[in-house]
Order: C-alpha cells, then structure tokens, then sequence
C-alpha cells in the first residue's frame, strides 16, 4: 500500500480538472491575444475561468492577475509595493514562506524591514504589529493567512483592522488556504492575496494574485498587452481552465471536505497521542485556529531520528519534514527555528487531502510505530 500526505507540498489533480485540461489542450490551441476565431475562443475559455473565481471570491474579475503560481504572485505584491507604490517599510514575520520571506530580504537594501514576534504556537503578537505600524512610513504588512508547515492560522479581519487603522496596505500569502476557505473579498479589506492552483487539486504552474481595484500596480514581466497589461506572456490556457475546475471543485461542497479532513487529522492526533507518551504537535491544534490539512508532529527523541522519513518512505508513506520548497537544503527548517521547537526531536509533517481516507490513515500510523520502536534508543 502506498499513502500519500504531502498535500501542502501538493495534491493529486482531480480527475474533472485533468479532463477540462485535456479538452482545452485538444481543442481550444490558438493564442487568446490572436483576433481570429482560433484565438477569440482561447480567449473567452480564459475570461469565463477569470469571472467563475472571481464570483467563488465576490471580487471583480479585473482584480485578478493570472501567474504562474503563488511564488511569483508572492514576488510581484512585495515588489510593486516597494516600486510603485511608495513603501518604505515591510513588516512580515520569520515564519514566512521564502517567497515572501526571500523576497523582503532581497528588498532590505532598498526599504526597511521588521519582523512582527510571533508565540511558540505561531501566532502573530498582534500588541507588537501595532507598535511597528507606529514607525509613521508607507507600510506593507505581509503575513501568511495560514503557515504550510505547523498550520497556525491569523485571523486576517484583525490584520487587516491595525494595517487600515495605521494606513498601511495588507498583503496575506493564502497559497495554503485558497480552495480550502471562503474568502469574500468585499467583505474582507485587503490589498493582495495569492493563490496556487496545485494546493487544490489542480494543476502545478498556475495561479493568481487580487490586487484590490483601489490599488494601482504595474507590470513586472514586460512583453506583450497580456492580463490587461499587468503581465507579459502567452497566458497558460490550459492551466487557467483547469484552476477555475478545481476552484468549481472546492466549492462545491468545502463544509463537508472540511469535515472529513478536519475527522482525519483530529483521529490521527488522538492515535499518535495515545501510543507516544511524550508526542508533541508544532503550532496550534485547536481547529479554529489551524489549517485543518496540517499537522506537524514532533516525536520524542531517539537516536537515529534522522533516518525517520526515509524509512517511512521506503514503507510506503510519503510525509515531508518541512516545507517541500526548501527540500535539498542543509539547514532545519526556519518555522521551527522560529518557534523555538526543539530541533534535536524528529518531525513529521502530515497533510491530508479530501481523497485522504482513515484506512490510509491506519496504515501510516502503524508504519510510524514500526520504524520508531526500530529506531528507538
């Protein structure tokens, strides 16, 4: 048997998106920017996708920005606030993604930056946020709505209340909960979020940044007149039709994949509780103030901790210890490092899909038990 709970790494396609994507690839090849009738189809395929997730978000079709996912969506909120719109101090925290976190490092030769504290759960000291909102310069705050690797979650109206209060603009990376959760962006007062289309179901290679219509930002790829001006390249057709099906997807019926996710997680937690006598979990577990897909499960120590992924692997279970972006790296991971967790202990991250199943759940749990007493000092 083999069980996959890497989903904040990336989920399978669902089938209903690899089927549109087929069709769109078959049948629909001209260039959306050509006049003739090949291109005016692509083209209509592409503003009907544009209006189906701007209707799942209550925003204005013209407030999205197709990109290649959610890195560059990430890049191009950062960087257009500090080029364009007169930014001069970004506060993120330490627990970013790196295409936040990266990003404002590559910026810090140009604007101020300053990390917000955060708790050993996670979450975002909102007392501090507001005294570095105080500095009285053209602020962005840039905070992930839900972290990928320990999946504490802010509350983005309280955010987004201090940034209006002390003028600042708002840019939340919602890569880990687009398609998870509703957002209604008129209800909700913020300048950016952003999205991969790989995160639910659908396909890698595409996503979206909201660039709210009372902000005005130019185009950082320049070539042609495409995504009305905003970014240049042939846009991705396929990959846009598909990340429309997979929203459709999510939308359909998200309170009761909510449910049965949020049922697999929380019988995992009481399973690993009760075998492990010193078992910790990473960040917060309270459901209403976590990413239901996540958990990160920190186990007790033992001396070939090491080898705990690997061996899990081998066994048919693919978990990750970390964020799968920073795969390859020689360092631990920077969340929890900034959360003060004890790097010595060996963590898993476990995140789980709407095709997760409790048999698969059962399976991996026993293999965890077996490669840990094999591997306990």
């Amino acid at each position: 048997m083999a069980v996959y709970l890497d989903n904040a790494a990336t989920t399978p396609v669902a089938p209903e998106v690899v089927d549109v994507m087929i069709s769109t690839l078959k049948d629909s090849f001209g260039n959306p920017s050509s006049s003739h009738s090949y291109g005016r189809q692509v083209k209509a395929l592409l503003e009907t996708s544009r209006r189906s997730i701007a209707k799942h978000l209550n925003c204005q079709p013209s407030e999205l920005i197709f990109t290649s996912g959610g890195t560059e969506a990430d890049n191009m909120a950062l960087q257009s606030a500090t080029s364009q719109l007169g930014v001069k101090h970004i506060i993120t925290s330490a627990l970013e993604h790196h295409a936040v976190g990266h990003t404002a490092e590559a910026l810090a030769n140009k604007v101020k930056v300053s990390y917000v504290r955060v708790c050993n759960r996670g979450h975002v000291d909102l007392n501090h946020l507001e005294e570095l909102l105080q500095s009285g310069e053209k602020t962005l705050v840039s905070l992930m709505h839900a972290n990928n690797e320990i999946g504490t979650k802010i509350d983005l109206y309280k955010v987004s209340a201090l940034c209006r209060q002390y003028d600042a603009y708002f840019h939340s990376d919602t890569v880990q909960t687009m398609g998870h959760y509703r957002f209604d962006l008129r209800d909700l007062d913020i300048d950016f979020i952003t999205c991969a289309a790989h995160k639910f179901h659908g396909p890698k290679g595409i996503g979206f940044l909201y660039v709210n219509k009372n902000v005005k930002v130019e185009p950082l790829i320049h070539g042609g007149a495409q995504e009305r001006g905003f970014r240049g390249g042939t846009e991705n057709a396929a990959g846009i039709v598909g990340l429309a099906k997979a929203m459709d997807l999510a939308h359909d019926d998200m309170e009761s994949h909510q449910n049965h996710v949020q049922g697999i997680k929380s019988y995992m937690i009481e399973q690993l509780t009760e075998y492990f006598e010193d078992v910790q979990f990473h960040g917060e577990t309270d459901p209403e103030r976590a990413l239901y897909t996540v958990l990160n499960v920190c186990f007790p120590a033992n001396e070939k901790s090491s080898m705990l992924l690997f061996t899990l692997d081998l066994k048919g279970v693919a978990v990750s210890g970390g964020s799968a972006c920073s795969s390859g790296a020689s360092t631990g991971s920077h969340v929890l490092k900034g959360i003060n967790a004890d790097m010595n202990r060996p963590n898993a991250r476990f995140s789980f899909s709407r095709y997760t199943t409790k048999e698969e759940i059962d399976f991996a749990l026993e293999q965890v038990k077996s490669c840990y007493e094999k591997t306990l000092v």
